[in-house]
């Protein structure tokens, strides 16, 4: 383990990870060898981080959230309150899956609600926006809102978190950081 990081007295951390330094893991959670935690990350309460996962800077991991093997987050994600990853499509008690593991990418800035869950093998875009409760059962583009079981799409939101209006220009303002967005052959960029 490398860096200053704080770590409760409860939480369990394995050999062999790195965490950051800035970072701090709460009451009861548990680091899994080989997991890489990068800078200013806020671990909560009864999280386990599994082998293997890569957590970029400034990523948010609320109470109760199971991040396994396979997944990684690039820097300023939010992981609601009880939110899950799986790693497994099909999964079965007698039948050992590991080294099968599908693999799921969360893009910068991605917020996911809480409650939600990411089925394997799905990325989720830049900045998208996971609704609370979401199932999310395919590959979520770059700023799209998704809410829902399965997860539609229903707009597209800001890196700051507002939902974007565009005009028939394709242009959208968004309404606390003023930058501007383009929607443009079904997908949004920052101008």
């Amino acid at each position: 383990m490398e860096g200053e990081f704080f770590a409760h007295e409860t939480a369990v951390i394995d050999e062999g990870c790195v965490i950051e330094k800035g970072s701090k893991i709460w009451h009861f959670s548990h680091i899994m060898s080989n997991c890489k935690i990068g800078e200013n990350c806020n671990i909560g309460q009864n999280v386990v981080v599994s082998p293997e996962v890569e957590l970029g800077q400034n990523v948010k991991v609320q109470n109760n959230v199971s991040i396994y093997s396979g997944v990684t987050c690039d820097d300023d994600v939010f992981l609601g309150p009880s939110m899950v990853f799986t790693n497994v499509t099909n999964p079965r008690s007698t039948v050992n899956r590991r080294g099968q593991y599908s693999k799921t990418h969360v893009g910068k800035g991605a917020s996911i609600g809480a409650n939600a869950t990411i089925v394997c093998g799905h990325d989720i875009g830049n900045y998208a926006f996971i609704g609370a409760g979401a199932v999310v059962t395919k590959t979520i583009p770059a700023y799209a809102l998704v809410v829902g079981n399965p997860a539609k799409q229903i707009g597209w939101m800001s890196e700051y978190g507002h939902r974007l209006e565009f005009d028939n220009n394709g242009l959208a303002i968004c309404e606390e950081s003023k930058e501007t967005y383009k929607f443009e052959n079904n997908q949004v960029t920052k101008l």
